[in-house]
């Protein structure tokens, strides 16, 4: 099996079917369409593991990554962004989901790279290993193989595509920056943004949107919510504010304190579930470039998914199976 497997190529899809908005008529459903939102509304624990969970255990009943929602995942430059959005889509794939990353940024091969590492734990995965990872992602992962600039609307037709013909749950776009080259064009990041929260709130899939910081005095300090590069209409229009922060003091200095975190993960806006916000120190894994809650060792992404987790699909077939019990 090979890594060509997991890729979308650019030239071989004819996206023009996905480029079109979606007619009205098309948007009018049965209310039995919306079941599992229905189920997901009444449940009474708010806290139950009925989405994907972010892969450290102190955030396991914080927040979930639940179905259309957008996320926005920001830092400065060079911070790590996409490195702990490969390590969460990982988790994501072993709970359960479909996943598709769009990196304008990075090859796929590189992408792919760095995510075998995270799976494997090592810093120089075995040909078997290799072979071992593409085959657990197969029907899980895909990238889609674009760099550079690259059209919203192509970007929207992409994401319509993989929800309707993959069945993919997940979406990462990195980043924004790509899809809207001015970083003063708030009127064009605002209707981007915007269309990305139709898109999520019509087809289902949990959107996340990888973007820059502005520039500070220094990077000593972890950026909030308010310092994301652009408009603020992107803060305010999406769902949940996530921010990536390296701690370069540590990294830089001569005799660092190893209990001092190498990275911190804000949880700067949670507008659903329990609405918790909050802090979660980070060590970098050098070998499996894993961030880790804390000790020596990289975690062992092959032993998710966790056993608590119900996908939406089997909890409605199980509540169908009780009404005709």
């Amino acid at each position: 099996m090979s890594l060509s497997n997991l890729i979308l190529p650019v030239d071989d899809i004819d996206f023009t079917e996905w480029e079109r908005e979606t007619e009205a008529q098309q948007k009018v459903k049965p209310a039995s369409h919306w079941t599992d939102d229905l189920i997901d509304e009444f449940s009474l624990d708010e806290t139950a593991n009925t989405h994907p969970r972010l892969p450290w255990g102190r955030l396991a009943n914080q927040i979930a990554l639940r179905p259309a929602e957008v996320s926005l995942w920001f830092g400065f430059n060079g911070h790590g962004k996409s490195l702990l959005q490969g390590q969460v889509m990982l988790s994501a794939a072993a709970q359960g989901e479909r996943v598709c990353i769009g990196s304008f940024e990075m090859r796929p091969r590189k992408t792919l790279g760095r995510m075998c590492r995270q799976f494997h734990g090592v810093a120089r995965p075995s040909p078997e290993q290799v072979r071992e990872f593409v085959k657990w992602c197969e029907g899980k992962i895909w990238v889609y193989d674009q760099t550079g600039t690259v059209d919203p609307a192509r970007v929207f037709a992409v994401i319509r595509y993989t929800r309707e013909r993959l069945g993919v749950s997940h979406f990462v776009v990195d980043n924004l920056t790509k899809c809207i080259e001015s970083d003063d064009d708030y009127v064009g990041q605002k209707a981007f943004v915007d269309k990305l929260t139709a898109i999520a709130c019509g087809l289902g899939p949990h959107i996340h949107l990888v973007h820059h910081a502005r520039k500070g005095k220094d990077e000593t300090l972890p950026p909030r919510k308010m310092d994301a590069l652009g408009a603020s209409a992107i803060t305010n229009l999406v769902d949940n504010v996530f921010i990536v922060w390296r701690n370069k003091v540590k990294a830089e200095s001569s005799n660092p304190n190893p209990m001092d975190p190498d990275a911190v993960l804000i949880v700067d806006k949670q507008r659903h579930g329990t609405g918790w916000e909050g802090i979660q120190n980070l060590y970098y894994h050098a070998a499996s470039q894993q961030y880790i809650e804390g000790g020596s060792h990289p975690m062992q992404m092959d032993s998710w998914p966790h056993t608590s987790y119900v996908s939406p699909r089997a909890r409605a077939q199980a509540f169908a199976e009780m009404s005709h019990a």
